[in-house]
């Protein structure tokens, strides 16, 4: 069956950007020129899906209007003769169908995706977190369908992390089937230092099946106090095949500081109007430390 859909969670305080993200969401933080969440909607378009499903809470409502048309700024754009921003501005608008289904409890990723589950129905579908950005040449939702194509199962993004830093991540153990490919064995989520040797940890990028609702409807709270999707997908695993893709191109957390920061960085360096000048700067900005 093809992949219609994608849900993508923005209903998190965003408390490790306090205070920015006090009263702006941290998904309307922007790289560059466009807030994080449009560069995550754009993968989404890119990749083919027809309909994007955001879980949203409290103090969202800045994401929605972002995707909205506005009539008064689409007028008073037009009247100062700036059509071409004009037009830009209305692209966001038809990016792509969306529907938004509101996380009334801050229950964890795993409940957030729950709730989508009237929305999506029998069919597979993805999840992209709001806050991790991935610069590929081909989009990486993209090479997740291409691989779902050939295996028809559910598969988790990752990429390998200093041992030192799993203890931050979800962490996947399997069996290598072929270069970045792996059947799921076991995942644990955020696990104890030495607990694990693996150093695969699952990023942001999800491709899930229906069978999955039923398993989080079952899963009770686990790290936090919250309902996790890991143990949701173990479960799921232990009925079925699974399997965990090392995907092709460079991940930002930019609901990190730091992340955040590299991801504006990079993609500055690849601006069409900015990049020179920047590159410029940033050479002399070295060159002073």
């Amino acid at each position: 069956m093809n992949v219609r859909k994608a849900v993508i969670p923005v209903a998190g305080k965003g408390t490790r950007f306090l205070p920015a993200s006090k009263a702006i969401p941290k998904e309307m933080l922007t790289i560059v020129d466009r807030p994080t969440i449009q560069y995550i909607v754009e993968e989404v378009v890119a990749s083919g899906i027809e309909e994007i499903v955001f879980v949203t809470s409290q103090g969202k409502s800045a994401i929605e209007n972002h995707f909205d048309y506005d009539f008064e700024l689409d007028t008073l754009l037009r009247q100062k003769g700036k059509d071409a921003l004009c037009e830009e501005i209305n692209h966001i608008s038809n990016l792509i169908d969306i529907t938004t289904v509101r996380q009334k409890k801050p229950l964890g990723l795993g409940h957030a995706i729950w709730t989508t589950r009237n929305v999506i129905g029998n069919e597979p579908f993805l999840v992209l977190l709001g806050d991790d950005l991935v610069l590929s040449k081909v989009p990486c939702c993209q090479q997740m369908l291409t691989l779902h194509q050939e295996l028809d199962a559910p598969i988790v993004a990752i990429q390998k992390v200093p041992a030192e830093e799993t203890n931050q991540y979800g962490i996947v153990e399997g069996t290598k089937i072929r270069e970045g490919v792996y059947q799921v064995d076991r995942m644990v989520e955020k696990p104890a230092p030495g607990t694990t040797d693996s150093d695969l940890a699952i990023i942001g990028r999800y491709l899930l099946t229906p069978e999955i609702f039923p398993m989080l409807e079952k899963t009770t709270p686990g790290h936090g106090g919250e309902i996790q999707l890991t143990d949701a997908l173990l479960a799921l695993a232990k009925q079925r095949p699974m399997y965990a893709y090392e995907f092709t191109g460079t991940r930002f957390d930019a609901g990190d500081k730091l992340g955040y920061l590299k991801a504006i960085v990079a993609y500055a360096l690849r601006h069409p109007v900015i990049s020179k000048e920047f590159k410029k700067h940033i050479k002399e900005v070295c060159a002073d430390f």
